[in-house]
This record gives structure tokens, C-alpha cells and sequence, in this order.
């Protein structure tokens, strides 16, 4: 298990950095606030040969840098040309840059937490409760923080194609995007996380966002030369990106290079800002003096404290402060030698600025890289120039670190603030519950049927079979009992008929050979009860069986009702592909996703309603359950549905695992830990997890693995295969994860793997099809999520919770 506690060791990287800002030394508590370290202004001299090295390249055309203390600049120089055409013309200092993605930093997120500070917005709170239509497609939970953090699930950018232009149709893009990934569970950065907030700062303030920035922030701190779509007398000043028109030879010059900050008209919370070094050396001075300069109040000391300190997830490996960088792929500007602690932000034209608070230094390099075919590259003076200056620098005192981190919002903030939505510790009451607290008023005078096995339990632990035969009103007259028997414990086909030990009533099997009540058995029964523990999964055969049994209902005018229980794996999620039409089968009821988000009330609302099952249905509904509740979230006492689900780890990978287990594999079962593992006698192992590792699929790790399964598929027989790690079920798609596995068995073992045998479960012929093809399997996920969408339509009117 090195492998598994390797992984762990790892994940504790970030609450290691978080806790250097939390340790009582850090906080408020230094005795004398200790003098900035002294910078050696002449080791800065080797800024020249970097930035002049770049330019030789052909990396850059030319650059202005700028080093500063919260008080002084002690370097300040241009370099090269501001362009290069039509004609050369030499870069000044006060050169008007198109600053990109600091954008972010420098307006957006200043104007958000000004806003914060004000009592008009909260950062914990969900975007869509300041504007309500942006919770369309699943983005109902998406938070500010998340926003600014780069945790919202989003996809980096909106679509360019087709072509479209104008603020308003920009906001209908957005209000269209959804998540590719759960809230809260993965890094991806994103544009439209900034166009969102963006739009944020213009519905809470009543001003567009660039009128807002130019009035709260620019005016006050008398940046002069920040401001979005620069006017023509400044032209001459600005440094031109990359050809607007080839064959015209048009530059574009003072208009944004984004383009989809382009379209929106060169005002967005992601891109559009333009700005010398000067300016930002005096937002740079702003923040390293807690908020304030020249006198004016721009953010709280606090604020400027929570915003450039990490606000991520405690548990993730890359920190972002509240819209800045902290330790993330895009943190080159870093340098070698500056610590995590200190933080910044980039550009894509090829503007940076980092911010050390220990050190008290700032360094801010602009150039337009992409000028004038859209080439070049600043990471090189970036990493070089930080590099340099940090070695400038004096040895830190303890004093000057303790001065450099006075407070820091907690660590217990973070952790409440990035609980997904219905993260807690419930008291839910399942249906059965409900249905004995009303004294089974609704059964009174019945003769019933029951539809249960071994999960129907109560809170107390009694079964439904006991309590319904002891209730003094209700007469139940048989037992059904769905895949696995009544005792939950059966693989296979279980009998058709049998006698419950303690009642001495007739159990009768609807799996197997008869997967229908008969109408002789159904004679004389007024209603029907179902109380089962469902998976959440498409092919899982117990909501089958409910839809099978309601029909039989239907047909014998029997009444149904359902005892409703938690979906266990979140019935906040849906994921996977929707089968074809023609596929329909005991293990694809219904054309629905894999995970399919539902409880079975309301897949019984779903059924009877868009199969038109003309039953007289009823749902005991539960009551203290929200959707967003996994299982252990509940407050319920697990019971396994099945034999080979016995944790719920087990219930999260299911949906995925199991895709593949009609073909010559075995997923473990006949082990101890089922679905967990999966491979097969012609599998090699270090290949596969070296493979799949690689693909890097969000929330699960893969370690080589041999097993020999005690019963079922390779019984008896050495396996090989992958044991699989779950490191984050929030951020695990595991029909994702299916498709990810039967791809990589057939690119890796194409002769010995049997992939047609998938298509049951999986239930679609173009995945398969796909996967065959050689296709990319996060395309192949892109491509169902149209279906996703319209399923997610229809689900959203059968919701009781």
C-alpha cells in the first residue's frame, strides 16, 4: 500500500502551507513591526542582460520593468521597442499596455470585495442569489468564492463559434454554460468565472463595470492611465499586440486582444484593462500598505489579507488567493526563490505583477509578447526577473516574517466555506419512518403487498416486513423481493417462491425467470408498498423493479406507494450518458443518464408520468433530506443494497466500474473490496495504472494490483488489473471514469479485451463506437452533455426535494 500512503502524504501539501499562515507566530502578535530588508540595487543590474537576452530571442519586442518597496521604486526601465509594426518604435516607461488577465486582479476582484465590504455582496453566498437566472444548468450552488478562485467548475472560456457579438449575448452564453466538474472539487481557470463577476459588479453597483472601477478605484488612487478601451489621443503610448488584419497590416492597438472581452465591446471582468507600470506600481504600494495610498482608503487591512492568502479548498494542491495566485501552474512569475506566501497574477499578452508582504517588494513586467503574429513567450523573464530580485535581497529576521502575516482569516472559514451544498450531518427520516409516525393511516384497512429486501429498515433498525405485519390495520399478504434475493445476499437468480422465517408469509422473486407480479398473486390487493435502498444508478435492476411492479399495479387497479429513501451517491448529480432508444432492458428502464440524480419517489413520479403508467401512485416523502446528502451526510445506518456495494466507496465507483463488467473482466467481485478493483488474467498491471494515471482523471488514483476472485467472473483464477484510490468523490465523474477504463483496456489489449460486451451497460451505440474510433475520452464526455441537459429538463419537474 505505498502507493495509497504516498497519496496521502501528498494531499497534506497544502494544508502544510496554509498552516505556516495560521501557527500562532504568524499571526498579530510580533512585538515591534519590523523594517522592509534591504534590496542591493546593484545585483538588480542582471534585470538588463534577461529581458535583453528575451529580446534577441525573439521572445518579446521589448518590456518595461519595475521594482518597488511599499515606499520607493528602485528599478524602473524600458527596454527594446514597443513595436515592431508597421515600423519600429522605441518603448518608453510610460508605455500603455494591454494588461490581459490582470484584468482579474486589478479591477474585478478589487471591485467585488469593495463591494463585500460595503454589505452588499458575501463571498460565501451563491452567485445566482444576485442574479438569479445564472442557476440555470446546474449552477444554482456556484459561489463567489468559487468564482474567485477558480473552483466554480466552469470551463475556461465561451464558445467563439458561431460568431457573436454584444455584452447581451455574452450573458446568454454564460447563462447557458454548466459545470464540467462538481463545484468546489476542481481547478480550472476560467474566464467565465471573471465575466460572471463582472456582471456581478454591475447589477450590485448599478454601474457598468469600467464606470464603476474608473469611479471607486482608478480615480481615487490617481492611476490616470488605467482604464478599459483607451481614448485615440492615447494611441500613440499604447503598445500594439497582434494583427487585427494580415492583409490590411491593421494592428490592434488600444482595442483589447481578448477576444471574447473583444465581442463583449472591451469591457469584461476577465480582460479589457489597459495600464502603465507606474499605475500598477501604485496599486502594488495600495495593497502592501494595507489597503490605503495617497491618503484614500481603497480595501480594508483585512480584506487585503484574506484576498491575497489562500481561500481554496483546504484539501486541494493548488492555492489561489480570492482572484490571485498563490502556488498554481500559472505561478512562473514566482520566481525560484520567493516563498508561497507571496502571490501575483499573469497575463497571456505578457503582463505580471508578484507582491512579497514578507519582503515588502513588488515586481511588475509588462510587455506585448504576441506582438505582431501572436507568438512569443514571457515566462522566461518572468521566473528570471523574480529570481533576481529576490536574490537582492537581505536574509529575512523572524521579525520580518512575523511582521509580514499580521492576521489571517481562519482555517475553519475555509474548510465551512467550500462545504459543497448539502455537506453536513443530517437527521433524515426515510419514508418507512414517516409512514409508522402517522400510524400507517394511509394503509388502514389494506391488504398489501410489499416490495422489499433487507434494506427495508426503519430508523430503529426494524424491518418494514415487521412493522407493516404488526401493524394492527394493515393486512399484509405477500413479500416481493427484487435482484438478490430477500436477504440481499443471493448473486445470482434467486427462487420464485419462498416463506419469510418469521411471518410465514410468501416471498415471491421478481428477478430471474419472473420479474413481474402475476395477476393471481396481485388478486385481492388493494395496494402495494415499495421500500428498497436504490444505488442511484441507471442499470442498478431494483428501480426496474419498481417500474415493473407499478405497471403490474397499474394493470390489477392496485394502489402504489413508495417509502422514499436517499439517493446514496447525492441526488444533486447527474452524469453519463443517456441509452439508445432500442436498448431498453431490464438494466436500461428508462432513456437516462448512468447517475441519474434521483430519489426512487421521484423516479416513480418520473416513470408513471412519461411512461404514462395510469397507476394510482403515492409517495411517502422523507423528511430533514436535501439533495445534496451522500449517504454519510444522512444520519442513516448503512446497510449494503447489494452484496458487492458494501461501503459506500464502493456506491460511488459502482456507476463507473461497472461499465465494463459485461465484457472479460472482473471488477472484483469474489474479493474483498469489489469495485475497487478491476482487471483481468491478460491485463498488465503497471501498464494500465501507468496509463491511466496518466490521463489524470479528477478524484481517483490508480495502483497495480493481482487478485484472484473466490466466485463469479476468473473464479480462482490470478488477475491483474488496478486498485482503485478514491481521493475525492465530489470531484470523481465515474461514468467519466467508466469510459476512461474501457478505452484504455481496448487501446492497450485491443486483441484480448471483448468491448462489444460493454454495450448493455453502457447503452449507447455511438460511445462505443467512439472509444473504437480512437477518440479522446473527455471528448467523448462532451458530447453526451447536450443529452444531460435535456434529461436534466425533464428530472427538474419530478423534484420533491
Amino acid at each position: 500500500m505505498k502507493g495509497g500512503n504516498f497519496v496521502k502524504i501528498d494531499l497534506l501539501r497544502p494544508f502544510l502551507y496554509i498552516m505556516c499562515w495560521l501557527s500562532p507566530v504568524s499571526m498579530a502578535f510580533a512585538s515591534a513591526v519590523a523594517a522592509s530588508p534591504t534590496i542591493h540595487e546593484d545585483r538588480l543590474s542582471d534585470i538588463d542582460e534577461i529581458v535583453e537576452s528575451a529580446i534577441r530571442a525573439g521572445q518579446i519586442p521589448g518590456a518595461v520593468v519595475l521594482v518597488g518597496t511599499e515606499d520607493s521604486v528602485v528599478y524602473r526601465k524600458a527596454f527594446g521597442y514597443r513595436a515592431l509594426a508597421p515600423r519600429k518604435e522605441t518603448m518608453t516607461a510610460d508605455t500603455i499596455f494591454d494588461l490581459s488577465s490582470l484584468t482579474k486582479v486589478i479591477s474585478t476582484t478589487t471591485a467585488i470585495l469593495q463591494l463585500a465590504e460595503k454589505g452588499k455582496i458575501r463571498i460565501e453566498d451563491p452567485a445566482s442569489d444576485y442574479w438569479p437566472e445564472f442557476k440555470s444548468n446546474g449552477k444554482e450552488y456556484i459561489t463567489i468564492r468559487q468564482l474567485l478562485t477558480h473552483y466554480s467548475g466552469l470551463r475556461p472560456d465561451i464558445d467563439l463559434k458561431p460568431d457573436w457579438s454584444g455584452h447581451d449575448n455574452a450573458v446568454k452564453k454564460v447563462l447557458r454554460e454548466k459545470p464540467v466538474s462538481q463545484p468546489g472539487t476542481k481547478f480550472i481557470y476560467s474566464d467565465i468565472n471573471f465575466i460572471v463577476l463582472g456582471e456581478l459588479v454591475s447589477r450590485i453597483s448599478g454601474q457598468t463595470l469600467d464606470a464603476y472601477c474608473a469611479e471607486s478605484i482608478f480615480k481615487p488612487m490617481m492611476m490616470k492611465d488605467t482604464m478599459f478601451n483607451p481614448q485615440p489621443p492615447l494611441r500613440t503610448r499604447i503598445a500594439p499586440t497582434q494583427y487585427k488584419n494580415r492583409n490590411t497590416g491593421e494592428l490592434l492597438r488600444g482595442e483589447v486582444h481578448d477576444p471574447s472581452a473583444s465581442r463583449m465591446g472591451g469591457v469584461s471582468g476577465h480582460a479589457g484593462l489597459f495600464s502603465t507600470v507606474d499605475d500598477l506600481s501604485i496599486f502594488a504600494q495600495m495593497l502592501l500598505k494595507g489597503g490605503s495610498v495617497h491618503g484614500t482608503r481603497i480595501l480594508s487591512p483585512l480584506t487585503v489579507e484574506k484576498m491575497t492568502s489562500p481561500q481554496s479548498p483546504p484539501d486541494k494542491m493548488i492555492l489561489r488567493g480570492l482572484g490571485w495566485d498563490i502556488d498554481s501552474p500559472f505561478s512562473c512569475n514566482r520566481g525560484f526563490l520567493f516563498p508561497v506566501g507571496s502571490y501575483g497574477h499573469t497575463g497571456y499578452t505578457g503582463t505580471s505583477i508578484w507582491i512579497d508582504p514578507v519582503s515588502k517588494v513588488y515586481i511588475i513586467i509588462l510587455t506585448n509578447r504576441v506582438h505582431p503574429h501572436g507568438h512569443g513567450s514571457a515566462d522566461f523573464i518572468r521566473s528570471g526577473i523574480s529570481t533576481v530580485v529576490a536574490s537582492s535581497l537581505d536574509p529575512l529576521t523572524n521579525a520580518m516574517i512575523l511582521d509580514g502575516r499580521r492576521s489571517l482569516t481562519g482555517y475553519s472559514e475555509i474548510m465551512k466555506s467550500y462545504r459543497i451544498h448539502g455537506d453536513r450531518n443530517g437527521r433524515v427520516e426515510t419514508g418507512i419512518d414517516i409512514l409508522e409516525a402517522e400510524g400507517f393511516a394511509c394503509l388502514e384497512g389494506k391488504n398489501v403487498g410489499l416490495i422489499t429486501n433487507h434494506s427495508g429498515r426503519d430508523a430503529m433498525g426494524k424491518s418494514t416486513v415487521e412493522l407493516l405485519f404488526k401493524a394492527p390495520r394493515v393486512k399484509l399478504r405477500a413479500i416481493f423481493s427484487p435482484e438478490h434475493g430477500f436477504s440481499g445476499g443471493d448473486e445470482g437468480q434467486t427462487d420464485d417462491f419462498v416463506r419469510e422465517p418469521v411471518t410465514g408469509l410468501p416471498v415471491y422473486s421478481l428477478y430471474g425467470r419472473i420479474k413481474r407480479p402475476s395477476d393471481s398473486v396481485l388478486k385481492g390487493m388493494d395496494a402495494l408498498v415499495f421500500d428498497v435502498q436504490d444505488a442511484g444508478v441507471r442499470f442498478y435492476t431494483y428501480i426496474t423493479t419498481l417500474a415493473y411492479t407499478m405497471e403490474a399495479a397499474a394493470k390489477n387497479g392496485v394502489s402504489f406507494y413508495v417509502l422514499d429513501r436517499p439517493n446514496p451517491i447525492s441526488a444533486s448529480i447527474v452524469q453519463g450518458p443517456t441509452p439508445d432508444k432500442d436498448l431498453r432492458s431490464f438494466v436500461n428502464y428508462f432513456p437516462m443518464p448512468i447517475r441519474h440524480g434521483m430519489t426512487v419517489g421521484e423516479l416513480a413520479q418520473m416513470f408513471k408520468a412519461e411512461n404514462r403508467i395510469d397507476v394510482d401512485l403515492h409517495v411517502v416523502r422523507m423528511r430533514g433530506y436535501e439533495r445534496g446528502d451522500w449517504f454519510d451526510e444522512t444520519g442513516l445506518t448503512w446497510v449494503n443494497p447489494s452484496p458487492n456495494i458494501r461501503t459506500l466507496t464502493e456506491a460511488v465507483l459502482y456507476p463507473g466500474v461497472a461499465m465494463v463488467e459485461g465484457a472479460n473482466v472482473s471488477v472484483g467481485r469474489g474479493t474483498n473490496i469489489p469495485f475497487e478493483l478491476l482487471g483481468s488474467p491478460w491485463v498488465d498491471a503497471k501498464e494500465l495504472s501507468e496509463y491511466l494515471n496518466k490521463r489524470k482523471i479528477q478524484g481517483v488514483r490508480f495502483m497495480p494490483a493481482e487478485f484472484t476472485p473466490s466466485r463469479d467472473r476468473f473464479k480462482n483464477e490470478l488477475c491483474r488489473g488496478v486498485q482503485i484510490i478514491l481521493i475525492d468523490r465530489r470531484a470523481l465523474d465515474p461514468a467519466a471514469l467508466g469510459v476512461e477504463i474501457i478505452s484504455a483496456l481496448y487501446r492497450l489489449f485491443p486483441k484480448a479485451f471483448e468491448i462489444d460486451k460493454t454495450l448493455d451497460l453502457i447503452g449507447t451505440r455511438w460511445l462505443l463506437q467512439a472509444i473504437k474510433n480512437g477518440e479522446d475520452p473527455n471528448a467523448i464526455v462532451r458530447r453526451w452533455q447536450d443529452s444531460l441537459k435535456q434529461f436534466l429538463d425533464l428530472r427538474s419537474k419530478y423534484l420533491l426535494y
